[in-house]
């Protein structure tokens, strides 16, 4: 028994020393030291720290600390994103969508945008609305989705999200909207967001 709690208490150094070690390179890529973020990120993201291998794939797809290089920044997202990080997986949509380092691909820019949207990641909400007010992606025309996820991501401090509802406001029924407001109310962070609504079809 005394060596199964030793061990748990080694493994909870162990992530502690992890988390310490990501904080000091998370400071570092913050202050713009990034020599020194690479140091104590690198070995974390080969560790299979999720945080880290988000940073890491900034780091080279930023050019910061590292040649830039869009395939390796994919590779350290798509590991990350793999592992639930919404952010990760909010920018593997993204090079989806713009075929940065694959081949363009908008349906699995959209599979990306709504595992992060359904955590809430009010970027992802952003990019999936547009995807339903402007049929892209085979995500069918839908008004009220789009002003759901716009509404969502306004509520977490989007300015384009806001913009986007307030746009999208002036060509919608009182009845698409009453719905749009219901089912941004209704929904919940880490629950599967509606594919349709019952008013807004195009």
């Amino acid at each position: 028994m005394k060596k199964f709690i030793l061990a748990i208490a080694m493994a909870l150094g162990l992530q502690q020393a992890a988390m310490a070690g990501f904080a000091e390179g998370a400071t570092a890529y913050n202050s713009k030291n990034y020599a020194v973020a690479l140091k104590e990120i690198r070995p974390l993201a080969q560790a299979g720290n999720a945080d880290a291998e988000h940073l890491l794939g900034l780091m080279y797809y930023m050019g910061r600390g590292v040649p830039q290089d869009y395939k390796t920044a994919l590779e350290w997202h798509r590991k990350a994103a793999l592992k639930g990080k919404a952010d990760a997986q909010y920018v593997v949509g993204a090079m989806y969508y713009t075929g940065n380092a694959v081949i363009q691909d908008h349906k699995q820019a959209v599979a990306w945008f709504r595992k992060a949207a359904e955590q809430g990641h009010p970027d992802a909400q952003q990019a999936l609305g547009l995807m339903y007010r402007y049929h892209i992606g085979g995500m069918p025309q839908d008004n009220v989705i789009a002003y759901m996820l716009w509404n969502l991501a306004a509520a977490n401090g989007s300015m384009n999200a806001a913009e986007q509802r307030t746009a999208v406001v002036r060509i919608m029924t009182p009845e698409q909207i009453e719905e749009g407001q219901a089912l941004s109310s209704a929904w919940k962070p880490n629950t599967p967001l509606p594919q349709k609504s019952r008013t807004g079809g195009g």
